[in-house]
């Protein structure tokens, strides 16, 4: 078998972070409320959010953590429905299950992107939305945020694997109410776990600040600008909401501050090596990667693609030759317990009935794709996955004709 690049390291952390981290390690000082101000978490709040332009920041254990305090922040009754891509992570319905809110899943083709078709037959029962860039791929934020707002329901984005990404020049998770993003370890920003919510709604952000653990008077290390909506939001909920303490440490925080200013850097060179493995692997008649929508400007740290005209057996056997080759390409529907596969969120209880979903998670496939591979690096991937294709339905063809 041959040995490929290593896609998943990731990036090392900046040296700037390192003299901190050993300060944290001689204090012990990890707890984010053990400082009366400007904290490591409390600093990552106020520079995340100048950077995505938002008002308020909260930094949480994990986008889940983000995703379930989001729907506690907003106050939903017990078993409101929330809409969500039927192409996500399990997490995503897990945060709603846990929030005691009812997932409604919604169609994707095979852009990956939510069925606007079927997005609009469901919005009407729905409570809430709960939109998906999954592996960065953004649906239709025009419609999807239109249809909220004509009937006055909340739209949260789960942005774990879309920082940097734009739609129509305004940052994804500025969007919606609120936007939720990921610190673990492969994506962006690493941090190994963590996440981060935005907002620019006070009664959200302050109830958010509260559940995530900010018990007795905590919340007030959350405010060191005075901003007195916020100090009235807070003094509303005081003692009122229970705690979850779902709270990010210094040390999560300080080594995820350096790496801000190595957002856009990133997500340059990430859009850059996408693009470049896209446009080799379209060449090939076996694969195509679909297209990014008009308004969609991508930050991809992997990259996806579609077998053509392909069997479960030739699938599973393109899988095997990518592998061989050195290269680790999953197809969604095919992988044993895919936690990206709805069929495999058997919490939920009955498997929806959703055949354009399960028919594009049968040719999707996915592969790593970091932003610090070289043009060797993605070469390699290229050709291997180009090759594994010709062999794959070559082997299959040669089958059919000695049968």
């Amino acid at each position: 078998m041959t040995s490929g690049p290593n896609v998943y390291d990731a990036e090392p952390i900046p040296e700037s972070a390192r003299d901190e981290v050993l300060r944290l390690l001689e204090t012990g000082d990890l707890f984010r409320y053990t400082a009366p101000e400007n904290a490591p978490v409390t600093l990552l709040e106020r520079e995340f959010a100048e950077m995505m332009g938002s008002r308020y920041a909260l930094a949480v254990a994990s986008c889940s953590a983000a995703l379930f305090l989001s729907l506690k922040a907003l106050d939903l009754p017990r078993d409101a429905k929330v809409l969500i891509p039927a192409f996500t992570f399990a997490a995503v319905p897990s945060s709603i299950v846990h929030a005691n809110c009812k997932p409604v899943l919604v169609e994707c083709g095979d852009n990956y992107r939510v069925d606007l078709d079927d997005f609009h037959a469901k919005i009407a029962d729905a409570d809430a939305v709960m939109i998906s860039h999954m592996r960065g791929h953004t649906s239709d934020m025009d419609a999807i945020k239109a249809a909220c707002d004509a009937r006055g329901i909340p739209l949260i984005e789960d942005a774990a694997h879309s920082l940097g990404t734009q739609w129509d020049g305004q940052n994804i998770g500025t969007i919606g109410k609120i936007g939720c993003f990921s610190f673990q370890s492969y994506k962006l920003l690493n941090a190994g776990e963590g996440g981060i919510l935005i907002t620019d709604d006070p009664e959200v952000i302050a109830r958010a600040v509260i559940m995530s653990g900010a018990y007795e008077h905590n919340w007030a290390k959350h405010n060191p600008q005075r901003d007195n909506a916020l100090v009235e939001a807070f003094a509303r909920w005081q003692n009122k909401l229970p705690l979850y303490n779902t709270r990010l440490s210094n040390m999560s925080a300080t080594i995820v501050r350096p790496q801000l200013k190595e957002v856009p850097r990133r997500v340059a060179d990430g859009r850059a090596n996408h693009d470049y493995v896209a446009e080799r692997l379209e060449a090939c008649p076996h694969l195509t990667v679909p297209a990014k929508l008009e308004k969609e400007v991508r930050a991809p740290d992997s990259l996806q693609f579609n077998l053509v005209d392909f069997s479960r057996e030739e699938a599973a056997a393109f899988q095997a030759a990518a592998k061989a080759r050195g290269v680790s390409v999953q197809v969604f529907g095919l992988s044993t317990d895919n936690a990206r596969a709805f069929w495999n969120w058997e919490f939920l209880g009955e498997t929806p009935d959703l055949p354009k979903t399960r028919e594009m998670l049968s040719k999707a496939c996915d592969t790593r794709l970091p932003a610090r591979l070289e043009r060797a690096d993605l070469d390699f991937i290229a050709d291997a996955l180009i090759a594994a294709a010709g062999e794959a339905k070559s082997v299959r063809a040669d089958e059919v004709a000695a049968q």
